[in-house]
C-alpha cells in the first residue's frame, strides 16, 4: 500500500547546487532522446554553419558511432572549448529570443552529447589551422592540432555510456537506423540546395549508402519538387499540387497530393515552419481539415508544406527538442493552410492520381509467354490509316467490317459508312472523323450498365457512372447550401447543456461560426448553454451529444468541423440517392454529358469517400499489356 505522504520524510530536505556534469546529463535527457536526436542536432549545426555538403555515418543504429562531416564555416581553435560549454552559442546574442533565424540557439546540444557519450570535434575555419577537442563523459580534454582541409567533423561514440540506464530504453538497431533516416529526409526536404549523404558503416566499416540526395538547381519550387521526388518518390511528385499562398505575413508553399493519392496513416505528412521540421497539432489539424470533405476518416492526405513568416510571429522555444511551435495568431495559420489547399484541390478539377491507372494495369497480368512480334508492329513501320485498314478487312473477310462496327457501336451514335468491297488499294478513302480532344474523351460504350468506356486522344477512360454522378450532385448541393446558407430549425423548448466553465467559454467563442451552420447557442447562466436552433437538414438531433462532439474536436485542435461534417454527410447521402444508379442503361448523349460535366466540376476525380471515379489508361500502357511495344 502506498504511503499517504510519499514525498515527505522525517529528515528536512537540503537544497543543493548540482555540478556541471549532472546538469549536462539532465539536459541531455531532454535534448538527446535517442541516436536520431543526436543526428538532428549535429546536422542542424552543420546547416547553420552554411554547409552545402553534409555526410552522416552511423554504426549499429547510431548506438556505437555517429559521424557528421560538413563543409561549413568551421570553428576557430580558441572557440572549441567554449563551443562545449552550456549556453554558449554564436547564433543569438540574447537580446531578443523571438528574433531567431537559425535551427539552434540554446547552446545545449554539444555539451549534452559530451556528457553522455564520447565526443570529438575536428574543425578548421578559414584563416586558421585545424584543431581537435575531445569530451569523454563530461570530461573535456585539451585542444590539439589536427589535419583538415576545412569544415567540421563531429564524431560521437558510445552514446549513453555515461548513463547506461538510457541504453535499455533504446529500440533495435534497425528501428534506430530508420529514425535516423527519417530525420535526414525531413532536413533534406527543408534544404533542397544542400547535398545529403547517409551511410551505414556497421560491421566491417566499409559502409553503404542508405540515402543520397544531390543538391538541386533552379528556382525554389523546381528545386523543392526535385528534392521531394528524391525523398518521397516519383509517384508523390507526379500526383502533388503546388501550393503558394500568402496572408498577413504568413507565406505557405509546398506540395499537397491529390485525394486519390491518400495513405492509410499520417506517415506522409511533412510540415515545416521557417525551414524547421515540426510535428504540430495545429498544422496537422489544418491539413486534415482541408481534406475532410474528400477523404474517409481512415484515409490520410500526403503533403509537404512550408510556412515562412517573420520570427516575431512564431515562438519556436516552446519544446525541448523544438519540434513544436506556437503562432501568435493560430487562427490565421490554420485558415491559410485550409483555404490554400482547398483552392489548389479545386483548381485540379477532375484530375485523379496516376497511381489509380498503375494499380489497374498491375491487376491486368498477361499470360506468361513470349510476345509474338508481327511485321507490321516492328519499329519504323507506319500504321495504316483507319479507312485503309477497313478496306483491307473487307478484302480479307467480306462482312467483317460491318460486324466490327456493331461490336464497337454506341447506341445513338451513327456508324461510319463502310466502303464497298474492293480488291484494290484505296488511297483516296477518306480518314475517319477525328475524335474531339476532350480531357475525358468521347463515350464509346457502356459495360455492365455501370461503367462508361470513353476514348481519348492517347488512350481510354473507364468511368464509374454512379460514383461520378454522385460527386457531381454532391458538389451541386454544397454550392446551393453555400449560396443560400444552412436552414436552421428552432427548438420548441431550448435544450440546456451543463458544461465546465472552460468548455462553456470556448464554445461561446465559436457561437457566431456555429450559427452559420444552423446551430444556435447562447449563454444560459453559470457554465450552461442553451441550444435554441439546430440544422434543419439533420432532422431530429440529440443536441447535447452534438455539443459534446464539438467540444471533443476542439480539445484535439483549434477548431471543429463536426457540425459541417454532419451536414455534408447528409448531403452525401442525398446525392447518393439522387444520382444515376448502377445498372441503368445510358444513351450516348447522356454519357457524353456526364463526361463534360465531370471536366467542368472541381473534385470530380474522386467520389465522396476519396475513391476514384474514373481510371485513365494510356495507349502505350495498353499496347505494352499485349506485347506490342
Amino acid at each position: 500500500m502506498p504511503s499517504p505522504t510519499p514525498n515527505i520524510s522525517e529528515v528536512r530536505p537540503v537544497i543543493r547546487q548540482l555540478d556541471d556534469s549532472a546538469i549536462n546529463r539532465i539536459a541531455a535527457g531532454e535534448v538527446v532522446e535517442r541516436p536520431a536526436s543526436a543526428v538532428k542536432e549535429l546536422v542542424e549545426n552543420a546547416i547553420d554553419a552554411g554547409a552545402r555538403r553534409i555526410t552522416v555515418e552511423y554504426a549499429d543504429g547510431g548506438k556505437t558511432m555517429i559521424r557528421v562531416t560538413d563543409d561549413g564555416c568551421g570553428i576557430a581553435p580558441e572557440d572549441l572549448p567554449l563551443a562545449l560549454s552550456r549556453h554558449a552559442t554564436s547564433k543569438i546574442d540574447g537580446s531578443d529570443l523571438l528574433d531567431i533565424h537559425t535551427f539552434g540557439f540554446r547552446g545545449e546540444a554539444l555539451p549534452s552529447l559530451g556528457a553522455v557519450g564520447r565526443l570529438t570535434i575536428t574543425s578548421r575555419a578559414a584563416g586558421f589551422d585545424g584543431a581537435e577537442i575531445t569530451v569523454d563523459g563530461g570530461r573535456m580534454g585539451e585542444v590539439r592540432p589536427a589535419a583538415l582541409n576545412g569544415g567540421t567533423i563531429v564524431t560521437l561514440r558510445d552514446l549513453f555510456f555515461a548513463t547506461p540506464a538510457r541504453l535499455k530504453f533504446l529500440r533495435t538497431d534497425r528501428a534506430e537506423a530508420q529514425a535516423i533516416g527519417d530525420v535526414i529526409k525531413r532536413l533534406a526536404m527543408a534544404e533542397p540546395f544542400v547535398r545529403f549523404v547517409l551511410r551505414d558503416v556497421s560491421g566491417d566499416g566499409k559502409g553503404r549508402d542508405v540515402f543520397r540526395a544531390e543538391a538541386e538547381q533552379g528556382d525554389l519550387f523546381d528545386a523543392l519538387h526535385g528534392r521531394l521526388a528524391q525523398v518521397l518518390g516519383r509517384e508523390f511528385a507526379e500526383n502533388a499540387l503546388p501550393i503558394d499562398a500568402m496572408r498577413e505575413g504568413l507565406h505557405l508553399t509546398g506540395f499537397a497530393a491529390l485525394p486519390t493519392y491518400s495513405r492509410g496513416s499520417a506517415v506522409a505528412q511533412y510540415l515545416f515552419v521557417n525551414g524547421r521540421p515540426v510535428r504540430d497539432k495545429l498544422l496537422t489539424g489544418a491539413l486534415r481539415g482541408a481534406y475532410f470533405d474528400f477523404l474517409s476518416r481512415d484515409r490520410h492526405p500526403a503533403a509537404a508544406l512550408f510556412v515562412e513568416c517573420p520570427p516575431t510571429l512564431v515562438d519556436v522555444n516552446v519544446h525541448p527538442a523544438k519540434s513544436e511551435v506556437r503562432f501568435r495568431d493560430p487562427g490565421l495559420a490554420r485558415g491559410l493552410i485550409v483555404s490554400a489547399l482547398r483552392h489548389a484541390l479545386a483548381e485540379a478539377g477532375h484530375r485523379a492520381s496516376t497511381t489509380v491507372a498503375q494499380a489497374t494495369l498491375g491487376a491486368m497480368q498477361p499470360e506468361p509467354q513470349g510476345a509474338r512480334v508481327y511485321q507490321m508492329d516492328r519499329a519504323g513501320m507506319d500504321r495504316p490509316r483507319p479507312a485503309a485498314r477497313e478496306a483491307a478487312y473487307q478484302t480479307q473477310a467480306p462482312g467483317f467490317a460491318e460486324t466490327a462496327g456493331v461490336w464497337g457501336r454506341v447506341e445513338g451514335t451513327p456508324l461510319p459508312e463502310t466502303p464497298a468491297p474492293s480488291h484494290a488499294a484505296a488511297p483516296e478513302a477518306e480518314e475517319a472523323a477525328p475524335t474531339p480532344d476532350y480531357p475525358l474523351g468521347t463515350a464509346r460504350g457502356q459495360v455492365h450498365e455501370n461503367y462508361i468506356i470513353a476514348q481519348t486522344a492517347n488512350g481510354m477512360v473507364i468511368v464509374d457512372q454512379h460514383a461520378a454522378h454522385e460527386r457531381l450532385v454532391y458538389e451541386k448541393l454544397k454550392r446551393q447550401m453555400n449560396e443560400n446558407g444552412v436552414a436552421a430549425q428552432a427548438l420548441l423548448i431550448p435544450e440546456i447543456v451543463e458544461l465546465s466553465a472552460n468548455d462553456c467559454a470556448r464554445l461561446l467563442e465559436l457561437a457566431e461560426e456555429l450559427a452559420k451552420l444552423g446551430l444556435g447557442i447562447e449563454a444560459f447562466g453559470g457554465s450552461a448553454i442553451a441550444v435554441r436552433e439546430t440544422p434543419a437538414i439533420l432532422g431530429t438531433v440529440n443536441a447535447r451529444a452534438l455539443i459534446l462532439d464539438v467540444l471533443d474536436e476542439l480539445a484535439e485542435g483549434e477548431s471543429s468541423n463536426i457540425v459541417q461534417a454532419k451536414i455534408e454527410a447528409i448531403l452525401s447521402r442525398v446525392a447518393c440517392h439522387g444520382s444515376i444508379r448502377s445498372g441503368r442503361w445510358m444513351r450516348a448523349e447522356e454519357m457524353n454529358a456526364l463526361l463534360r460535366e465531370m471536366e467542368a466540376t472541381p473534385h470530380s476525380g474522386q467520389c465522396n469517400h476519396g475513391r476514384p471515379t474514373y481510371v485513365e489508361l494510356k495507349l502505350a500502357d495498353i499496347e505494352r499489356l499485349f506485347g506490342r511495344t
